[in-house]
């Protein structure tokens, strides 16, 4: 049925093991488990708000795999495009217990992980053609070069399909060879995307550009349709191609308990608003409002609303 799925996105998802205590992860004795990564969070709180959710991904035919898939099954994701590949183990990742809002410390245990092996062999036609949207992010654009090929055909196929694109910059410096190959490549992906969702630091690195409307400028000259950046503790600041721009508040949080999550929530606000149609003022509002939730709860996607929750 011609776009029964909402939306689908590609990434990594992996094990999590969170501290219960603070201190450092040498001294932690005791964690809790959850999944984690990045575009799996935002298919999560899309999933959680009653949108139909494909990921795709390659896992390990092991127990951190199983676990994922379980996950996913959960929170109802289509896992059609999930292949277990036996070849290669599921990461897993140690973080621990931050306090005062501090970011936590996270040791990724992922080279040469079954999703680093994605390849444009994980190109379901079916479910990108039943797909309206696709959101990408720079982490899965990172894990390999056969991974990023399969992000640049998506995004090729989505867009001859006249079908939107969302994307999140989600740097990692250390996965990349070096900064420029970082910026050219991942450049080339949000020139093709729709909404592009760079927090502020990101978008220097990215466009040389030191302001907001400097950094919305250089992606809509070339295409893009939105820009919407995360400006921290001011809260948000978009510009539209039509010319629409504005600042949007944030939302103040008196106990943050873990900042890990939160640009995936505010993604999660954006695009399920705009897909419903909302303004762009009302989906960065959004945006806000689940990374303010995103932050107050351990873990990476706990905090993400369902509709009730999200009380809209």
């Amino acid at each position: 049925m011609p776009n029964s799925l909402d939306v689908i996105t590609i990434g990594e998802a992996m094990a999590m093991f969170v501290a219960t205590e603070t201190g450092e992860l040498a001294d932690a004795e005791h964690f809790v488990k959850r999944v984690a990564g990045a575009e799996l969070n935002v298919a999560t709180g899309l999933a959680r708000l009653g949108m139909n959710v494909c990921w795709i991904s390659r896992v390990g035919d092991d127990s951190f795999g199983r676990f994922v898939l379980n996950s996913l099954k959960k929170e109802n994701i289509d896992t059609r495009g999930v292949t277990v590949d036996g070849r290669y183990a599921t990461g897993y990742q140690l973080k621990s217990k931050a306090e005062n809002g501090t970011d936590p410390i996270v040791e990724y245990f992922r080279k040469g992980s079954a999703a680093s092996h994605l390849s444009t062999e994980d190109f379901h036609a079916a479910a990108f053609n039943e797909a309206r949207h696709l959101h990408l992010s720079g982490v899965a654009a990172a894990l390999s070069a056969t991974s990023y090929e399969l992000l640049e055909h998506a995004a090729a196929a989505m867009k001859a399909q006249g079908k939107t694109i969302s994307f999140d910059p989600n740097l990692r410096p250390v996965l990349w060879k070096s900064e420029a190959e970082m910026v050219e490549k991942l450049n080339r992906l949000a020139f093709q995307a729709d909404w592009v969702l760079p927090g502020l630091k990101e978008g220097v690195i990215l466009t040389g550009q030191q302001s907001p409307e400097g950094i919305a400028d250089f992606y809509l000259q070339r295409g893009v349709k939105a820009v919407v950046i995360k400006t921290g503790p001011d809260g948000a600041w978009y510009k539209t191609a039509s010319g629409e721009q504005g600042a949007v508040a944030p939302v103040k949080v008196d106990n943050v308990v873990d900042t890990v999550g939160a640009g995936d929530g505010f993604a999660v606000g954006v695009i399920s608003a705009l897909l419903e149609g909302k303004t762009m003022h009302q989906a960065v509002r959004r945006g806000n409002k689940i990374g303010s939730l995103a932050i107050q709860v351990l873990g990476d996607s706990e905090g993400l609303p369902t509709r009730e929750e999200l009380g809209e």
